[in-house]
């Protein structure tokens, strides 16, 4: 099996259509949560996840830009955007976002893994550091956990008591490149395909992972996109201009 990972696009038409049309070929879709939210095309974006009918995972800026939880724990530029894209919403992709499920969900096709938004012990909990992942990796019983939430590419993996740092090398940083990581099935792992709209790790480009089955393997993957058109949207409806200049940071 060849399953395809996703995550945080928020709203970035441009960045998704662009590593939807990188995406190796894959048996399955999983969604890993933040489909809105930042970026200033919501329903285009909402149409396209709907259209895939995958595994969707909701995420915190799912939950706020649909009303299900409030925003005042978001920063004022991310609350401003999440009441914006309430706003833009269609009531069809407003009811779809509000009715998405909070994880760990699981596939029937992959007995042993997980998917969440931010950890398996609580869904907006950030894992961003080895310190942060050593307690969901002990008290999940499961070797795979696949989440989403950070922006941030890579894996941590527990083994023998010893917890890692895992990170694709790239060379280029401007091209699309792939970066493929063999999994032990000794090891537990977390494991996150990095944001498709809006990388947080330095790399402006859009981000996803592959995970194989046959081989045990993670394929990490960048791609560029038109950054320019991304942020174009955002100034154009008058959000912060704070969203649209960190798309060519990577930050």
């Amino acid at each position: 099996m060849r399953l395809l990972l996703i995550a945080d696009i928020h709203s970035n038409l441009e960045g998704f259509e662009a590593a939807m049309a990188a995406a190796p070929a894959h048996d399955a879709i999983v969604n890993l949560g933040d489909v809105v939210g930042y970026g200033a095309a919501p329903n285009e974006v909402t149409d396209r996840c709907r259209a895939l009918k995958c595994l969707t995972v909701r995420g915190n800026h799912d939950k706020a830009c649909s009303g299900v939880t409030g925003v005042e724990s978001f920063n004022p530029v991310a609350g401003l955007a999440a009441l914006w894209t309430k706003q833009v919403l269609t009531p069809e992709n407003l009811e779809w976002l509000k009715q998405l499920p909070q994880g760990p969900l699981k596939l029937d096709s992959l007995a042993d893994a997980q998917f969440v938004h931010g950890s398996p012990l609580d869904e907006d909990e950030y894992v961003i550091v080895i310190r942060d992942a050593v307690e969901p990796l002990l008290r999940t019983q499961l070797p795979l956990t696949f989440f989403g939430h950070t922006h941030i590419q890579g894996a941590f993996s527990l083994e023998a008591d010893v917890v890692e740092t895992i990170r694709p090398s790239y060379r280029l940083g401007s091209e699309k490149e792939s970066y493929q990581i063999p999994l032990r099935k000794t090891a537990r792992y977390m494991i996150n395909p990095g944001s498709v709209g809006q990388p947080r790790d330095g790399d402006p480009r859009a981000a996803f992972a592959l995970f194989d089955t046959s081989d045990y393997s993670i394929t990490f993957h960048r791609v560029p996109y038109n950054i320019a058109g991304a942020q174009k949207r955002i100034q154009t409806a008058k959000l912060p201009e704070r969203l649209a200049t960190r798309l060519a940071d990577g930050r």
